[in-house]
């Protein structure tokens, strides 16, 4: 029996696997997100990936004009086997100085998929539901959660203990549930979703989707060092540190990459919410440049290869573990 995905918005439904890739810092570029909706998931990316020079066209522009073009050719030329839809990060904490900018390019582009993040503001959901785009706000708990929903979020992400790079305490179980007692829109779930059994667990807790980044770092098509990509795959759960000193918000962080800094991952002093800044005059000790964010999923990912080989295992993975598991209620 096919999915029933009719309760969602327009633009999440008909995925291969209900899986959204999130938007990694750097990594996440037009290559990754095209062969990610190529393969049948949502794709994303950052807004702030895309950085011109001091006046230059806004690259933002070029990337989704890329991404638009690419897609569509696949579109004409798989017509039984359509792409899935993208989606673009909005970083909305008030040190972003090119948000407006920003929010103007994605409503020119009738962006489908808004993801916000670090602040839910009513005004960036107004744009995004001007051009007809859907809004998912991440949340690390209920009561995040509700504030989103208050201000007109369309669906949640719920960024659960485990997850890469921002990343919440709260257990998923925890989490979903908190949620579902008063929310029945879309809701998806990170935090170690890197197999199809994950993905499989997330919705039988109640969640519309899995969203997974970690896994997608160890691609070809993915805008990260070498290094970065043999460490996810040389790596598991117990290689993760969780600190907050790297943005202010805590997070996930390969522990590997934070000894090749000269820094003791177990030994990491605090910062708060105040050193956040995701402006273009932010100012990072260079030793940080390196620091590589991961979730605690990782110790599924034995070898770097294309991004679509990763939506391929994970689907076989979920369809292979949906079927096991439906065996026990005939």
């Amino acid at each position: 029996m096919p999915r029933d995905d009719s309760h969602l918005p327009q633009a999440l439904r008909g995925l291969r696997i209900p899986l959204i890739a999130s938007p990694l810092f750097i990594i996440s570029v037009p290559a990754l997100v095209i062969a990610q909706c190529k393969a049948g998931i949502i794709g994303s990316f950052p807004a702030l990936n895309a950085r011109e020079a001091e006046g230059e066209h806004p690259l933002l522009d070029t990337w989704l004009t890329q991404i638009k073009e690419e897609l569509d050719r696949h579109n004409q030329a798989n017509p039984d086997n359509p792409a899935a839809p993208y989606a673009v990060n909005q970083i909305v904490h008030r040190s972003n100085t090119r948000l407006d900018r920003d929010l103007e390019i994605c409503v020119k582009h009738e962006v489908p998929v808004w993801i916000t993040s670090l602040g839910a503001r009513v005004e960036v959901n107004e744009a995004a539901h001007s051009c007809g785009g859907v809004v998912l706000h991440d949340v690390i708990n209920n009561k995040f959660a509700k504030k989103a929903v208050e201000k007109g979020a369309d669906g949640l992400v719920a960024v659960a203990a485990g997850a890469g790079g921002h990343a919440g305490q709260q257990s998923p179980f925890a989490l979903v549930r908190e949620i579902r007692e008063w929310y029945d829109g879309p809701v998806a779930l990170s935090g170690s979703i890197a197999t199809g059994e994950s993905l499989l667990g997330a919705r039988a807790m109640g969640a519309d989707f899995g969203y997974a980044g970690s896994p997608f770092i160890a691609t070809d098509e993915a805008n990260a060092d070498q290094a970065y990509k043999d460490m996810i795959v040389d790596s598991s759960a117990e290689d993760i540190v969780y600190s907050s000193l790297f943005t202010g918000v805590w997070g996930n962080y390969l522990k590997g990459s934070v000894k090749n800094a000269g820094m003791d991952p177990d030994n990491l002093p605090t910062a708060d919410a105040s050193s956040m800044n995701f402006g273009s005059d932010r100012e990072k000790p260079k030793a940080w440049k390196t620091i590589w964010g991961s979730g605690q999923g990782i110790g599924a990912i034995k070898a770097v290869g294309p991004a679509g080989a990763i939506v391929d295992r994970m689907a076989d993975e979920y369809f292979a573990a949906g079927k096991k598991l439906a065996a026990e209620f005939n």
